[in-house]
């Protein structure tokens, strides 16, 4: 599903992630030598767009698996069909949700869906996107892929209707899903609600079949009564054209539980000030609603990932709680 139709005749595969990351080992590596299909094997010290595109261009690569990392990258080539002879047939990514800009950048630039798929370790590939199948919904990272049952269930176990938030889990006996925890029984059964595994993700299905991806479970911001999802407020803030990344966290605050705190490293050419803060605030609100802009906002070069390109909020919350009002720390609007 996340390749449209994989193997098709002339297909090669490449990604820049590492091999021993599940995505890497079961999505690209493992299913293209199943199936007889090239794979490129490279990997950048420090990811490059240009060189990136240079290498698909000499190996003819037509299937790719980009973390949203490296999309992130590969999007500051304003023109990259004009520059490289690339002719991808599909291009996959999970890891962490996609928003909007990036979907339609990958469409008007490379000529491509891009299929959204989720899993992980202990079941690997539950729900997918898939272009050449059924059009995609932003903001959903797909549906679940036929064999597998996957739903949004409550904390005891009982699927929820369309609307409602809750626990993304996966049914067993599932195919792909892990026998357990390596001497460790213990963990494995607080995994388990029943029948249903826990993946740790907390999402909402809609009245299509699509799922969408709020966030880790310690992830979602707890907001004076609202539940918010990290995922809409970064999507919306990367549309701002002085912002290259950005991530969300909440930090906690006497008065509303948690407020929502945005991190953000910059595009060449901007600076941050306090006007620029303020625009940032007001871009979101106006787009998402008043309970969703970050209330504080800090500048950073770069800000902590993981090798698999997930931003690591835990260590933004760190950040947040070293900082003070005079290091980089934005006050809120009004």
């Amino acid at each position: 599903m996340s390749h449209n139709g994989f193997p098709k005749p002339g297909d090669c595969m490449w990604t820049p992630a590492d091999w021993a990351w599940i995505g890497g080992l079961f999505d690209v590596l493992l299913p293209s030598l199943h199936h007889g299909v090239p794979v490129v094997a490279k990997r950048f010290a420090k990811f490059d767009a240009a060189a990136a595109f240079q290498l698909m261009e000499i190996h003819g690569v037509r299937n790719v698996f980009m973390p949203p990392t490296a999309l992130k990258i590969l999007r500051t080539q304003p023109f990259p069909r004009e520059q490289w002879n690339v002719s991808l047939r599909s291009i996959a990514s999970g890891g962490e949700s996609l928003g909007t800009e990036l979907l339609s950048w990958a469409r008007e630039k490379l000529g491509v869906s891009i299929n959204e798929f989720y899993g992980q370790t202990e079941c690997n590939m539950i729900v997918s996107s898939c272009s050449s199948w059924f059009s995609g919904k932003p903001g959903a990272m797909g549906k679940p892929v036929p064999g597998h049952n996957v739903a949004i269930i409550d904390d005891d176990g009982s699927p929820l209707p369309p609307g409602e938030e809750g626990n993304i889990a996966v049914r067993s006996p599932d195919p792909v899903m892990f026998l357990g925890y390596w001497n460790n029984t213990r963990a494995t059964e607080e995994t388990f609600i029943g029948d249903w595994l826990l993946t740790g993700d907390r999402g909402i299905g809609d009245k299509d079949g699509f799922l969408h991806f709020l966030g880790r479970a310690d992830d979602v911001i707890t907001s004076a009564g609202y539940r918010i999802g990290p995922g809409e407020i970064e999507d919306c803030l990367i549309k701002h054209p002085a912002v290259a990344s950005a991530g969300v966290v909440g930090v906690p605050d006497a008065m509303r539980t948690e407020i929502v705190t945005a991190f953000v490293s910059l595009r060449p050419g901007y600076d941050g000030t306090e006007s620029l803060v303020a625009e940032l605030q007001e871009h979101v609100r106006s787009r998402l609603g008043g309970y969703q802009y970050p209330r504080t906002v800090h500048f950073l070069t770069e800000l902590p990932m993981t090798i698999t390109g997930k931003i690591m909020r835990q260590e933004l919350r760190k950040l947040a709680g070293e900082h003070t009002a005079d290091d980089h720390l934005r006050q809120p609007l009004g």
